[in-house]
C-alpha cells in the first residue's frame, strides 16, 4: 500500500477524533446549563382567578407554579399555606402571583377592615344613582364631596364643599329599610377618611344632601371654594358677611394739662448804617452820605 495514501488516511483520522470531541464538549456545556436551571426552578403561588379586596383566600384560590430563581418576585410565596386565610387589602389578577403587600396579616379580620389603614376611619354613606355620579363612583377613586342645605346664618339653601380628595374604598348595593319598614335597595358609597372628617361627613349626610364629584387621582390639589347660594344662580349678588363686633373701648386715659411756655419779648435789631461815599481831592478827604430810599 502507497505510504503517501496511509499518511493522508491517518491525518483524516486525527483530524475527525479533535472535531468529534469539540463538537461533544461544546453539547456538554449547552445541556449542562439547563439541566441545572430544571433542578433549580422554585415553586410560587398564583391566583387562579381575580381576587378583590377582602376576600378571604382559600385553596381553590391560589396555586403553584415553576419558576425560574431569577423569576421569583420579591415577597411572593413558595407555599399554599401561608396565604390561605389571608385576606385581600389590593386586587389581584389571574395567574398573578401573590405578594406580601397584598395580603392582610392572618386573623386580621374580614371585608375592608384590614384594608384601613392605622388612624384613619371608613364611613359609608347613602347617595342616589345621581350622586354616585351615575355609577362611575369605583373603589381606588377619588371623589370631592358636596353638601347642599341651609345653614344657620344664611337667607336661602346652598351648596359647600366639605371634603376633598377622599378615597373610595367600595361602592354598590344595600338592603335598607324605608319609612315604612319595607326593604328597599339603596347605592352606599364607603370613604376613607380621617376622624375628624368622618365627624364632618356624618354631620353633612344628616343636615343636607350630599353630591360626590369625581376627580383626577393624580390631582392632590385642595381648593378653597365660597360655596354658592341659590340667589346667586339667578343673578343676586352674595350678601356681605355680618360685621364681627367690635372689642369695648378702653378706659380714656387721664388728662394732664401742661402750662403754656412763657414768651420772652425780643428787642427789634437796630438799623443798618447809611450808605456812605468817601471822596478824595487831593489830600482832602470827605465823606458824602446817601439817604436811603423809603
Amino acid at each position: 500500500m502507497d505510504r503517501r495514501f496511509l499518511t493522508v488516511l491517518g491525518v483524516s483520522l486525527v483530524f475527525a477524533l479533535v472535531v468529534s470531541s469539540v463538537f461533544y464538549q461544546m453539547t456538554a456545556r449547552s445541556s449542562g446549563p439547563r439541566k441545572a436551571e430544571q433542578t433549580d426552578m422554585k415553586d410560587v403561588v398564583v391566583a387562579t382567578r381575580p381576587l378583590g379586596i377582602g376576600v378571604m383566600i382559600k385553596p381553590a384560590d391560589v396555586k403553584l407554579v415553576r419558576v425560574s430563581p431569577d423569576g421569583f418576585p420579591k415577597g411572593a410565596f413558595s407555599k399554599v399555606e401561608e396565604v390561605l386565610d389571608r385576606p385581600v387589602v389590593s386586587n389581584i389578577l389571574l395567574d398573578e402571583p401573590l405578594l406580601e403587600g397584598r395580603l392582610a396579616v392572618k386573623g386580621s379580620g374580614m371585608g375592608l377592615a384590614p384594608t384601613i389603614p392605622v388612624g384613619m376611619r371608613a364611613v359609608t354613606v347613602r347617595v342616589n344613582d345621581v350622586a354616585g355620579a351615575a355609577g362611575f363612583v369605583l373603589p381606588g377613586l377619588k371623589v370631592d364631596v358636596l353638601v347642599t342645605g341651609h345653614p344657620p346664618s344664611g337667607d336661602s339653601n346652598m351648596t359647600t364643599t366639605v371634603l376633598q380628595n377622599v378615597l373610595v374604598l367600595s361602592a354598590g348595593q344595600a338592603m335598607q329599610a324605608d319609612a315604612r319598614g319595607t326593604p328597599v335597595s339603596v347605592t352606599t358609597v364607603t370613604l376613607l377618611v380621617t376622624p375628624g372628617d368622618a365627624e364632618t361627613l356624618t354631620l353633612a349626610n344628616g343636615e343636607g344632601r350630599i353630591q360626590l364629584v369625581l376627580r383626577n387621582s393624580s390631582d392632590e390639589g385642595v381648593d378653597k371654594t365660597p360655596g354658592k347660594y341659590v340667589s346667586e344662580l339667578y343673578g343676586a349678588a352674595r350678601r356681605p358677611a355680618a360685621p364681627v363686633a367690635k372689642a369695648s373701648a378702653p378706659a380714656p386715659k387721664a388728662v394732664v394739662h401742661v402750662a403754656p411756655p412763657v414768651v420772652i419779648p425780643i428787642a427789634p435789631p437796630p438799623p443798618p448804617p447809611p450808605d456812605q461815599i468817601v471822596v478824595f481831592r487831593g489830600d482832602k478827604r470827605t465823606v458824602e452820605i446817601i439817604p436811603r430810599a423809603n
